[in-house]
């Protein structure tokens, strides 16, 4: 009598066969699974940006409501829409506010230009021209960046001081026009780097010398860098306070963050409402910057890299 050995066969076979790869969930399970992630990791996103906004949005909500309200009603739901803190606050201080506006206009246009010509310039002089003591010169200028203002500013106030530029927009504009901002010049070097010297070679067996170079083969290929320098610069001083603070002790000299500033007062009592509109006044041109060049602000960063 002989005994058969049952044959397995693929379909019996539980679980995955022997040599096969393992099995992979049905694509309908993939898909779902894949939906819940994307579900979750947006839904986390959106919390967390509410979560660093709700400060602004405090900051409009307060801006709409009556003075006696803003802090008994921590909430972002309006019961009624009073606009009128924004006419007391453009007309509460000395000036109109728009006179502040055009005195922190001046100081950052001036910041913008000087930066974008000195900076471009010592980022070509590190990054394409070979002089002594260039890598020398280079750790230094990158060592300045971790000073902080704090140090600094009691000589510059001293030698600002005794040259008469104190309340005048001279000691915020002009060292932007020497290469101060190490930063931006470190950003622009690296993007230089990044550009093929046989262009410089081209250039120059077409007649072009250290400064034709710069001038048309450098700087035009270089926009993305001195986009995200302007944008920078633009926001940077337009919210300094500390540095305007020391140096703009007149009230007609006032910027915007020095003038805001004005509406605390300790003795008479604070101006919430007023100052909370215009605050938000003085936030739209901000957003505004960053909106627009937002395009360039993305792709000069992303083509600056660390080589």
């Amino acid at each position: 009598m002989t005994t058969e050995t049952p044959t397995l066969t693929r379909a019996a076979w539980p679980g995955t066969w022997p040599g096969e790869p393992p099995r992979r969930p049905p694509r309908r399970r993939r898909r779902a699974t894949a939906r819940v992630r994307s579900v979750l990791k947006h839904a986390a996103l959106i919390t967390t940006a509410l979560l660093m906004l709700y400060p602004v949005l405090w900051m409009v909500v307060s801006s709409l409501r009556p003075g006696d309200e803003i802090f008994r009603e921590p909430g972002l739901l309006l019961s009624h829409v009073d606009a009128g803190n924004y006419p007391a606050g453009w007309t509460a201080l000395s000036h109109p506010f728009g006179h502040y506006l055009l005195n922190s206009a001046v100081v950052v246009l001036g910041a913008i230009v000087g930066n974008l010509v000195s900076c471009s310039m010592a980022a070509y002089a590190f990054a394409r021209l070979e002089f002594r003591g260039r890598k020398v010169l280079f750790t230094i200028m990158l060592m300045t960046i971790m000073l902080p203002i704090h140090v600094v500013i009691v000589p510059q106030y001293v030698m600002f001081s005794q040259i008469g530029w104190v309340n005048t927009f001279l000691p915020l504009i002009v060292p932007k026009m020497l290469a101060t901002d190490a930063f931006f010049v470190f950003l622009m070097v690296q993007f230089i780097r990044g550009i093929p010297r046989e262009l410089d070679d081209a250039a120059r067996i077409d007649g072009c010398g250290r400064a034709g170079i710069f001038l048309r083969v450098i700087l035009p290929l270089m926009v993305p860098a001195l986009a995200t320098t302007a944008i920078f610069t633009f926001i940077w001083t337009w919210n300094d306070f500390y540095s305007q603070l020391i140096f703009l002790t007149d009230p007609d000299m006032y910027t915007v963050p020095v003038a805001l500033r004005s509406f605390v007062d300790a003795t008479t009592g604070t101006s919430w409402g007023a100052m909370f509109a215009m605050s938000v006044v003085s936030l739209l041109p901000v957003f505004l910057a960053f909106l627009i060049g937002q395009r360039f602000l993305v792709r000069g960063i992303a083509t600056t890299g660390i080589k």
